[in-house]
């Protein structure tokens, strides 16, 4: 895998396809909410909430919808964090993720059918990335870091890292 400058990879030119992730930090005890996707695409992996934008939905009502549907929580002060493309050899449509991060929340957090929501505490040893994206790594500390990101990942077999770039903005329209 190796580290690219922006340009340097090669954009399908199908409409890509959007999806949502939800990141949830407790500052006061410095850990991370990931889910254990359960079933489907990602089946094993850790990762934040999220899915697909249905049709005539807005980016910030599908990350709700979907942390409720995978955590059954609310985010209450949710931001926009990052924007990342992910290019897969062996599916023709790119995707495009929205990231969003927040620490406060209604509900109280439980399993579903898709994933099964856990906490971390922030520090090498106890995050598993491991079973995690190859790309999480890379983002991680913008996120962290409280920064706004985009970036490309291009993956061969599906999981796979490749090539990426990223780099911190204001403008999570520029990738």
């Amino acid at each position: 895998m190796s580290r690219v400058r922006e340009g340097e990879i090669e954009i399908p030119s199908a409409k890509h396809k959007e999806f949502t992730l939800v990141m949830i930090r407790d500052y006061a005890e410095d850990k991370i909410l990931l889910g254990e996707k359960l079933r489907g695409f990602g089946s094993g992996y850790f990762n934040g909430f999220g899915g697909k934008i249905e049709p005539g939905e807005t980016i910030e009502a599908a990350a709700q919808r979907e942390l409720k549907e995978e955590a059954n929580i609310e985010a209450t002060d949710m931001t926009a964090r990052g924007c990342l493309r992910f290019i897969f050899d062996d599916n023709p449509t790119p995707w495009l993720v929205h990231v969003f991060h927040a620490s406060a929340y209604t509900g109280d957090i439980a399993a579903s059918d898709e994933m099964r929501p856990v906490w971390y505490k922030l520090n090498p040893s106890e995050v598993p990335f491991e079973r995690m994206w190859a790309d999480d790594p890379h983002w991680w500390p913008y996120l962290l870091a409280e920064k706004k990101f985009v970036g490309t990942f291009l993956f061969t077999n599906t999981t796979e890292l490749v090539k990426f770039w990223i780099r911190e903005t204001d403008d999570l329209s520029t990738i």
